[in-house]
């Protein structure tokens, strides 16, 4: 996949503030050693292939300067390459709809051939339209790559963390379960079903979530933190705060996971993110 998420329990802030609704899920763009369509996979002649690398790395590092480039390249025949080096570079420079609108054309104007690099393709557009707050696109773009390659476990987290954004959390948790079907015992996604569970007004089901992410992962803060609200929202007072007062120990002072097992200890649950607005921008300063 061309992005790489950052942990995936940094996306359940989704679920932790009504602040942390208006903000996209974040992505980050791959490493060198991430898979992602090669000059090989897209057909290219080998005189572009050097090109397609070349510009692909400059996307990365200076999309305002890849940009232009890109763009002269497509304009002189670079086909499929250089639209995918518009794309990253859109990404890359805060364009998040043009750039997704890019990633969908690319996998349209592919027909029916290689049903996996198109999946990639709609998934890229997903995350970007996620970026772009626009969680609604996102799902859509999600589902297309979902009906291409049902067995990936990441296209599952990636449209049940877009229905997340939407509220729609029995959907959410449709996605999380297959995920975990695909991926038994993957602490992080355990963790989001159990924030879904949680804002779906299942305190039972989020604590066995919880739990067992906690039973692979002792020490891990949002398996912590979500046990304990887990807890407050039955009414356990004592075992909330241990969990609490456990977080506490763990990580800095004044970080975000910090804040939340304070508010715990003080008695407050998280409240849901309000309904993300179709089409929204992105909030200021969500941009990389």
């Amino acid at each position: 996949m061309l992005f790489r998420r950052k942990a995936l329990w940094l996306s359940a802030a989704l679920f932790l503030s009504p602040a942390a609704g208006a903000q996209p899920i974040p992505v980050v763009p791959a490493t060198p050693q991430a898979t992602i369509p090669g000059p090989g996979v897209l057909d290219m002649p080998p005189d572009h292939q050097r090109r397609y690398v070349d510009c692909m790395k400059l996307a990365r590092g200076e999309p305002l300067k890849a940009l232009p480039l890109a763009e002269k390249w497509m304009g002189e025949g670079g086909g499929m390459g250089a639209r995918h080096c518009v794309a990253l570079a859109m990404f890359q420079s805060g364009r998040y709809a043009q750039a997704a609108a890019q990633f969908e054309a690319i996998a349209r104007d592919m027909g029916h051939e290689r049903p996996g690099l198109r999946a990639e393709l709609w998934a890229q557009a997903g995350q970007a339209w996620m970026e772009g707050g626009a969680a609604d696109k996102a799902a859509q773009a999600q589902s297309r790559a979902l009906e291409l390659k049902t067995d990936d476990p990441d296209l599952w987290v990636d449209r049940g963390l877009s229905y997340a954004a939407m509220q729609s959390w029995q959907r959410a948790i449709a996605d999380f379960d297959r995920a975990i079907r695909l991926r038994q015992d993957d602490v992080e996604v355990l963790v989001l079903r159990a924030a879904a569970w949680r804002n779906a007004r299942d305190p039972g089901r989020a604590l066995t979530d919880a739990s067992r992410a906690l039973s692979i992962a002792p020490d891990h803060t949002e398996a912590l933190l979500e046990r304990g609200f887990a807890y407050l929202a039955r009414g356990t007072r004592d075992a909330a705060n241990r969990d609490f007062e456990r977080v506490l120990k763990l990580v800095p002072p004044n970080t975000p996971a910090a804040r939340r097992a304070e508010a715990g200890l003080s008695g407050s649950l998280p409240a849901a993110p309000p309904p993300a607005t179709p089409g929204a921008s992105p909030p200021a300063g969500g941009k990389r």
